[in-house]
């Protein structure tokens, strides 16, 4: 158990189920409802560590399964851990590895021991199990750890989600066995696909272990907003108050605000650097897409209303950047996607905390409708 890890609730909202937390860590406090970037091989795409400080990074996402093939642990215990490797002063919370090996599905054999997979990059064979993820994690020196589950896809016959969760439960109490280091804490994984029967009986077996933490997993895998949002509603009222929730790979800003009036603390995603780098901008005048033509002569600031470095330039010069791939392009347009979530996340932790949270929805579903 870590003795570094804690969770203060500051305020619950009144017009819904939403709630403004801090979680505390070894290496600093994280204000809630947070968003956290993907930082997946040690590194925020196209972004500097000095970037994300500037626009209020509180926590980046590392990824286990990338870094366990590269740069390898024996490189990782070498540097100390990713915080040293990486510099990066701040919270790190690294996810088990399950994803990926769910994502490669046509790579890997799942048995009840773990996972044989192959290499995206060599194809070379290694084994991910709970006892693996756990040893690479410890090495990595993450403040919040993920346990290793197995998610299922969507859609999915009954019998395997069953399966898949059987294996998460018994994957999860090896993974709270394993000893981390002291400043480590463990999050379990709630599974049991779009079954609000099964996602019921994951949350109470999950919550019988002391896990610091809990994640909402195998949503957001390709299923509608309204069958996500049934299964936060259903196993969000048997995660104890007083640990974070966190939903792993939401969203769109619409996602994100309709998961935390259920309750939902914590939120990753890769959509803000991935559309960055497919021409999408996420201004708070709506979603741009920068490399239309009718921006090759539009003078006009990005993004006037927020205080970000990418804002000030105008969408015809973004626009040109990108059309000539031009690097700077991708890492402005990552930086103002970034800086807009950030300060998304940052006014409805405020609407919260006024009791305004129903007008920032509504102002949220206008500027983003799905």
């Amino acid at each position: 158990m870590s003795q570094s890890f804690s969770f203060s609730l500051d305020k619950q909202c009144s017009q819904s189920r939403a709630r403004v937390g801090t979680i505390d860590t070894a290496h600093g406090k994280i204000e809630t409802p947070v968003f956290m970037p993907v930082g997946t091989r040690g590194a925020v795409k196209t972004l500097t560590n000095q970037q994300l400080e500037a626009i209020g990074a509180q926590i980046i996402l590392g990824n286990t399964y990338h870094l366990m093939l590269r740069p390898g642990m024996d490189v990782m215990e070498k540097a100390g851990g990713l915080h040293r490797f990486m510099n990066w002063p701040h919270p790190i919370l690294t996810d088990s590895g399950g994803f990926q090996v769910f994502s490669l599905a046509s790579l890997n054999r799942v048995t009840d021991k773990g996972v044989t997979f192959q290499s995206h990059i060599d194809g070379s064979k290694h084994f991910l199990g709970p006892n693996e993820s756990m040893q690479i994690q410890k090495a990595i020196g993450s403040d919040i750890v993920m346990a290793f589950d197995e998610c299922s896809p969507y859609p999915c016959e009954r019998p395997q989600v069953e399966e898949a969760m059987a294996r998460t439960h018994r994957w999860a109490k090896q993974c709270r066995a394993y000893d981390l280091k002291e400043h480590q804490s463990l999050f379990g994984i709630v599974q049991g696909g779009t079954y609000p029967d099964l996602r019921r009986q994951s949350a109470e077996e999950l919550t019988q272990i002391d896990f610091e933490g809990f994640a909402i997993g195998g949503l957001s895998v390709g299923e509608p907003a309204d069958i996500m949002n049934e299964m936060i509603d259903v196993t969000e009222p048997l995660l104890p108050k007083e640990k974070p929730r966190y939903l792993m790979g939401v969203g769109t800003p619409r996602n994100i605000i309709e998961a935390v009036m259920r309750g939902v603390d914590m939120f990753d995603c890769v959509m803000p650097t991935r559309n960055a780098r497919n021409g999408t901008a996420y201004t708070w005048g709506g979603k741009v897409i920068i490399k239309a033509g009718r921006y090759a002569d539009d003078f006009t600031p990005l993004d006037p209303q927020l205080d970000c470095y990418t804002s000030q330039f105008s969408k015809a010069y973004l626009r040109h950047l990108l059309n000539v791939n031009e690097i700077t392009g991708l890492t402005l347009v990552s930086l103002q996607n970034l800086a807009f979530y950030l300060d998304f996340m940052k006014k409805l932790r405020q609407a919260i905390l006024d009791d305004q949270l129903l007008t920032f929805y509504q102002q949220i579903c206008d500027l983003y409708p799905e």
